[in-house]
């Protein structure tokens, strides 16, 4: 039966990513505690993988109900920050680690997602194993830590997340929660890079294009796809069911209405 399997936040734009048992829609139609916060400079904006292969160097644990982050450097550094009541001390020490003057920012209704008309981007466990089959000695957390996605989704086939995409597409519902495709998520470079040493994993994109459009379901559309270095899509959860909470282990439908 397919069911909501992970539910992954990220909650300094970035930095690691956290489990967690539930989580709201925010007003703005995101997952909660996602992008919540983020490192700011004034001349070239936020600080993201894209921008910096710096970010895989930090080991970082977020507590939701305090608000504090634990940053592990590779020489043993150990800090703690709450970024609720101190986030001048929390961008004090970035600034020096990014080389830069950075600030601090929150947002708890949208948080600082790249896409922000979007919402959720979602998987399935199925795609995560069969990718890292592509890959010699690349674990399934690899590939899901590489990726970076919201919502996983168990007990369905490989890609099975492509089918709401494109002409006609379907959407699906988390107990009830509504869930729209909206388009595919094509890759950037941090994908490619071992997500512990930031290393570019060699022939990566090369060998990910070859398998994706090899193993590319026949059943999907493949003109909403612009190319295959793609994978996981970008969904929207409507106005009504924003505020309502997913669970894990949650029963997963789609729905053609």
């Amino acid at each position: 039966m397919a069911r909501l399997e992970r539910l992954r936040a990220y909650p300094v734009k970035a930095l690691d990513g956290i489990d967690l048992e539930q989580a709201a829609i925010l007003e703005g139609g995101t997952i909660e505690h996602d992008r919540e916060f983020a490192l700011f400079d004034a001349d070239d904006g936020v600080i993201n993988g894209k921008r910096t292969a710096r970010v895989h160097d930090l080991d970082t644990v977020f507590d939701p109900e305090t608000a504090v982050l634990t940053v592990a450097t590779p020489d043993g550094e150990c800090q703690w920050f709450d970024l609720e009541s101190e986030p001048k001390a929390a961008a004090a020490w970035f600034s020096e680690w990014f080389d830069g003057t950075l600030s601090l920012e929150r947002d708890r209704s949208l948080g600082f997602v790249d896409r922000r008309e979007m919402g959720p981007s979602v998987i399935s466990t199925a795609t995560l194993r069969t990718v890292a089959d592509w890959f010699d000695e690349t674990t399934v957390d690899d590939v899901r830590r590489r990726l970076r996605t919201n919502v996983e989704i168990g007990g369905v086939e490989p890609f099975w997340e492509d089918q709401f995409v494109g002409a006609d597409a379907p959407a699906f519902e988390i107990d009830g929660v509504r869930f729209e495709g909206v388009k595919p998520c094509a890759r950037c470079i941090v994908p490619q890079r071992d997500p512990d040493t930031g290393e570019v994993t060699a022939g990566f994109r090369e060998r990910f294009v070859r398998r994706r459009e090899a193993t590319f379901p026949d059943w999907a559309d493949a003109d909403a796809f612009e190319h295959y270095y793609s994978l996981t899509i970008l969904t929207r959860v409507p106005d009504r069911d924003r505020g309502e909470c997913l669970r894990v282990g949650d029963p997963v439908t789609v729905v053609t209405d």
